[in-house]
């Protein structure tokens, strides 16, 4: 089951609130060599190439149907090209990712490596979803765990690499990162019931499972997610909050100091 921005983009004005709150902590300069990492369809990342001054901008994604939309949206400075954020190349003076590394693994060794590809005086500013720990995502692994489901998906299940706040914090520093900002946010969002709730997820954190299964145990699976969430959330409107990490980090023009 590939990516499917329509699915993805039934949330966006959501999704666009993060988005803003990470683009408020940018220092904007002129003429900026910015890559875009998970790009999706484009729209925000035509939105960051508004608001930054004669950048040379790429939007980055692994996702064909997501790039077959993005590219529309290419102008003379702003292209979008398919690649993974692990075979990142190159020098940039801004590495900007919105809600796409929780999908790659070990922030360990992944944070300093983008540290890396920033030039001098660069930034890397990142948002990620941090609601690993809420009901909504706790009732698909439930649900994974349990047959049909467990022998379908043959064991497998996703733990999210996103690491406590604390830790990003101490890999910007260790990097010699300065300027840092790292913090977690809860965005409120009222949701017409809790089935939305799975629609939410549905075009994010249950794509890789979903992937994994024939049609028959898709529905059953969204089903299954459906019943554990209606009994936990029986109020209409459902509120909905959803953590969030931002974090930027500079890379200092000279040496660090003695």
């Amino acid at each position: 089951m590939p990516w499917d921005p329509h699915c993805y983009a039934r949330f966006q004005v959501e999704r666009e609130a993060p988005f803003c709150d990470l683009l408020g902590l940018l220092r904007t300069v002129a003429g900026m060599r910015v890559i875009d990492l998970g790009c999706g369809p484009g729209v925000l990342t035509a939105r960051l190439f508004e608001a930054l001054p004669e950048a040379r901008l790429t939007g980055l994604d692994s996702s064909p149907e997501m790039l077959e939309k993005a590219r529309a949206l290419e102008r003379p400075g702003l292209n979008f090209r398919l690649g993974r954020v692990e075979e990142l190349a190159g020098s940039y003076d801004l590495i900007f990712s919105h809600a796409a590394l929780q999908w790659v693994d070990d922030h360990e060794r992944l944070f300093p490596r983008l540290f890396r590809h920033l030039a001098p005086g660069g930034q890397l500013a990142v948002q990620m979803p941090s609601n690993h720990d809420h009901p909504s995502h706790l009732a698909i692994l439930e649900t994974a765990s349990e047959e049909p489901f467990l022998s379908a998906l043959q064991g497998w299940s996703r733990c999210s690499p996103v690491l406590p706040l604390q830790r990003y914090a101490e890999l910007l520093h260790a990097c010699g990162a300065v300027e840092q900002v790292v913090l977690q946010k809860v965005y409120p969002h009222l949701l017409p019931d809790s089935d939305a709730m799975v629609e939410w997820v549905r075009g994010t954190a249950l794509v890789p499972y979903l992937e994994r299964l024939e049609p028959v145990l898709q529905e059953a699976f969204l089903d299954r997610c459906r019943l554990k969430l209606g009994v936990l959330f029986q109020e209409r409107p459902v509120f909905y909050g959803f953590s969030r990490i931002l974090l930027r980090g500079c890379k200092r023009l000279g040496p660090p100091c003695a």
